[in-house]
């Protein structure tokens, strides 16, 4: 797996006209009064971007980031930040996906930040994800895995259980360092090929669960039956928008 981007989440904002038209209809989900989790990567950040010049305009809103460059856009835009506490419901997160299937499971965190993800899109009422027409698959992990993060303390029997349930984990490396990358939690993150596509839901289910049983296991990439919606957004502008409630 080719990693895409590192620990701190991926900087600057989307410049392809589908994302951006994507990132401009998820910014009219935000309502006055609003608190947002602010996803990661560059069609969250084209997201951050749209609400941010709304709130220059005068809409009140308030955001949880997901990572220090989802952090940075927001305060750039003097978009206030809050932290979830116990009383806490965020009324949306919006975020991006590596992979998105026909029943709106995803892949998430080529860009290292999916257990801050997986966090805020929990304390949500309802995650809504940016995708450009390519990242839909009818499989997930038909070309490339997913990440799994695992406490240091862990790794040799993290990698040994993942293993023996068939994936193939490889250490996430950071080349600026020369060493294994470290994710803003302080853990190693592993790519996970599977020896199989994750050809139906309930595989994808059953080995979800396998690996967070692993201890140590932080997390995984695999982000299944969190999606509400998903706006795909067209070259020519058009925004698809594909509902789990819609969903046969």
């Amino acid at each position: 797996m080719n990693p895409k981007g590192t620990s701190r989440g991926t900087p600057g904002a989307a410049t392809d006209p589908g994302v951006l038209a994507a990132a401009t209809r998820a910014a009219e989900l935000v309502t006055d009064g609003a608190l947002v989790g602010l996803g990661s990567g560059r069609a969250a950040s084209a997201f951050i971007a749209a609400i941010g010049a709304r709130a220059r305009r005068g809409l009140k809103v308030s955001g949880v980031p997901t990572s220090e460059a989802s952090e940075r856009l927001a305060r750039s835009y003097g978009i206030p930040l809050i932290e979830i506490t116990e009383e806490t419901l965020l009324d949306l997160t919006v975020d991006g996906a590596d992979e998105v299937s026909p029943n709106l499971d995803l892949i998430k965190g080529r860009g290292a930040a999916f257990v801050r993800e997986r966090i805020v899109a929990a304390a949500s009422r309802r995650q809504v994800i940016l995708v450009s027409p390519e990242k839909l698959v009818p499989v997930l992990c038909a070309k490339e895995g997913f990440p799994v993060e695992v406490i240091p303390l862990a790794a040799g029997l993290a990698i040994r259980r993942m293993k023996a349930l068939g994936l193939t984990p490889v250490e996430r490396r950071d080349p600026a360092a020369g060493g294994p990358l470290i994710s803003v939690n302080g853990n190693l993150i592993f790519d996970c090929a599977c020896a199989r596509p994750l050809s139906e839901p309930a595989l994808a289910r059953t080995l979800e669960t396998a690996v967070c049983r692993i201890p140590g296991v932080v997390d995984t990439g695999l982000f299944l039956g969190t999606a509400e919606r998903v706006l795909v957004g067209h070259a020519d502008g058009r925004v698809e928008v594909l509902k789990r409630s819609e969903l046969p």
